[in-house]
């Protein structure tokens, strides 16, 4: 099938036309340029919800409960899960997926597994991409799961709407993770598992670094005890969902925050052409070697090299 046949029948719902579509986009393929061309127009109708946490804080189990409360208001969802690769393929482990198979016979509801292929930020290179397809396919909520990392998973808030941060009693350091940045970006804490010891004591230092962190601020994050297993706490997940995404509505926020996505992605993509720009110029390249050397040899410091780089930068056309 040629890619004009496969965005026929994506327009048309067909599910294995959308698989096949994010395939070729996640792999890079030449037809990528055409499919995001089509697919650009088409997006920002969907609710993109982020859920990042440690490794081990029941996060899949989270949204496949979530999920399933979701579909009696939402027709239509999508989940990316994004797992730890294989080193061997570096294809997705499917781990995620496997703990949310309850929700492979709802109707309505998609999951794509993506392999992070050395990426740092627990996110997929292609999850912004994805989401993106998941939205022209016309899903109304599209779920992004991190691997679980730790503290350099800020970028999620980067792609969603609403930020979702869980944690668990036993996450030991949970607190200095939250101090080196999950607090700026959460929108929801959730202490999952709740029912271990320890769990108390973890809400109530949540609640207070929030109190202190959000002062001046209209909306103070909600920390919320779930037990995901036994559906404890969803309903009010659900429900802080919700109230966030009003609360983003009724202050002109969401169209303010998904510019502030588009101006970053914007800045990132014509960052890299330049660099490629850049680089494909045998002066500069010349230049390069030459500083390298000159700073190697101490004939100059790597301050002044990147000043003699720049003289240079200005005249490649």
């Amino acid at each position: 099938m040629t890619i004009k046949e496969y965005l026929k029948k994506f327009e048309e719902g067909d599910e294995r036309a959308l698989s096949k579509i994010i395939t070729i986009i996640e792999n890079g393929y030449e037809e990528s340029k055409e499919i995001l061309e089509y697919i650009g127009k088409r997006t920002g109708k969907a609710y993109r919800i982020g859920i990042t946490g440690p490794q081990g804080s029941g996060k899949s189990t989270l949204i496949a409960k979530l999920a399933k409360r979701l579909l009696s208001k939402f027709k239509e969802i999508g989940i990316i899960a994004c797992d730890p690769s294989s080193p061997f393929s570096f294809g997705a482990l499917l781990g995620d997926r496997i703990r949310m198979n309850e929700l492979f016979l709802e109707k309505g509801i998609f999951i794509r597994s993506m392999a992070t292929r050395g990426s740092l930020n627990g996110l997929a290179y292609k999850t912004k991409e994805v989401a993106d397809i998941l939205d022209a396919f016309g899903k109304e909520i599209i779920i992004i799961e991190t691997i679980g990392v730790g503290q350099v998973e800020v970028e999620i808030s980067n792609l969603v709407d609403t930020t979702i941060v869980v944690f668990v009693p036993e996450s030991g350091d949970g607190i200095q993770v939250l101090k080196a940045g999950l607090t700026e970006i959460g929108d929801i804490f959730v202490v999952n598992k709740s029912d271990r010891i320890g769990a108390d004591i973890l809400f109530y230092e949540l609640k207070n670094l929030i109190e202190m962190s959000y002062q001046n601020s209209k909306w103070k994050p909600p920390v919320i005890l779930t037990q995901a297993v036994n559906n404890y706490g969803i309903e009010e997940l659900e429900k802080e969902i919700i109230n966030h995404y009003n609360y983003l509505i009724e202050n002109n926020l969401l169209e303010e925050k998904r510019k502030k996505a588009v101006i970053r992605e914007l800045v990132n993509n014509f960052e890299n052409e330049i660099l490629k720009i850049l680089w494909q110029s045998e002066r500069v390249k010349k230049l390069f070697e030459k500083v390298v050397e000159e700073v190697w040899e101490k004939k100059i410091t790597i301050e002044e090299g990147v000043k003699k780089l720049i003289k240079e930068v200005k005249y490649v056309k």
